[in-house]
């Protein structure tokens, strides 16, 4: 099932020419028409797999642009033309529906769809049951995201692993002539990203407390991973607001886990994270999603946000 967002539809968004493009490329001539092995990713989770495993042979596209929500993006014109002249589009079906809608339109060859490279799981808003959440305004809207299967599978490096190595086998086999690049590549990204969960087991092995306060359920592969409990203001819509009811369970939780921070993120309001923390009595502190990164990310690339991440966690957490 989808995550839903606010989405005007595909079509009129295309009428419209909707959208913005990355800096990665300026123009959709810059996408079908190079003598490199043209990628459309869907957002950033996606083109730093792309980038990565396709080094020197590869021209990556994103259609999200930096610093903007993933989950509220609109397909352009231009985009759907870029699509149409790639030599594959690599997306993650059930993050971003106009995306799924686009590629599903297209005649593009080689479509990659990360969810199928791993498994996806149903996290919900975190470890507990949410009593009370039923009574509020948005019931369905809140019953669907209950049950939604959770996209954010590259927070987990194992998973994130997975999802790399069957890009790696998309690559080789829709750009033979440097197959043998292409699988170099992936093995050196698979075992920077082991690496990267032997980093986390050691470092949340040993923590004072088990669970963390997030803004929206993004982290729920990572705490599962690595024996954590997420608990989530919201639901998998970083922007859906909580019940009153879901608010006063997590006042109550905080004391009786010893909760001591309330994460929010750097891509949409901190404005309920910081409100919960105040009546709380609880700090505040980034965790980032990894949806995209800007000016305002805790690093350059997947792996500095995550190892910012990491500490922000042992810090919350109380790592001994």
């Amino acid at each position: 099932m989808n995550v839903r967002r606010r989405l005007i539809p595909a079509a009129l968004a295309s009428a419209l020419g909707l959208g913005a493009l990355t800096a990665c490329s300026s123009d959709s001539a810059a996408t079908g028409n190079t003598d490199k092995f043209d990628v459309v990713a869907s957002f950033y989770p996606m083109a730093f797999l792309a980038e990565q495993i396709g080094g020197d042979h590869v021209n990556v596209t994103s259609l999200t642009e930096p610093g903007q929500e993933p989950h509220d993006l609109e397909i352009s014109t231009r985009q759907r033309a870029q699509l149409e002249e790639a030599d594959a589009a690599l997306f993650l079906k059930g993050l971003q529906p106009a995306v799924d809608e686009a590629v599903a339109q297209t005649g593009i060859k080689t479509k990659i769809d990360a969810a199928t490279l791993t498994t996806l799981e149903d996290h919900g808003t975190g470890g507990h049951s949410h009593e009370g959440e039923e009574g509020h305004s948005e019931e369905g809207h809140a019953e669907e995201e209950e049950h939604a299967r959770d996209p954010h599978v590259w927070l987990d490096p194992v998973k994130y692993a997975q999802v790399a190595e069957g890009v790696g086998k998309a690559f080789e086999k829709a750009d033979p002539d440097h197959a043998a690049d292409y699988k170099k590549n992936t093995a050196a990204l698979v075992g920077k990203l082991n690496d990267l969960n032997g980093t986390f087991e050691s470092g949340l092995k040993n923590t004072k407390t088990k669970v963390f306060f997030t803004n929206h359920a993004a982290f729920g592969y990572l705490a599962e991973r690595y024996g954590l409990t997420q608990e989530a203001i919201s639901g998998l819509d970083p922007e859906s607001e909580p019940s009153g009811a879901r608010v006063r369970e997590l006042q109550q939780e905080a004391k009786a886990d010893g909760v001591t921070t309330v994460f929010y993120e750097t891509l949409v309001s901190d404005k309920t994270a910081k409100t919960l923390a105040r009546d709380a009595n609880l700090k505040t502190d980034v965790l980032d999603p990894l949806e995209g990164i800007t000016d305002k990310s805790r690093g350059d690339d997947y792996f500095q946000v995550m190892e910012a991440n990491l500490k922000a966690l042992q810090k919350a957490l109380g790592a001994k």
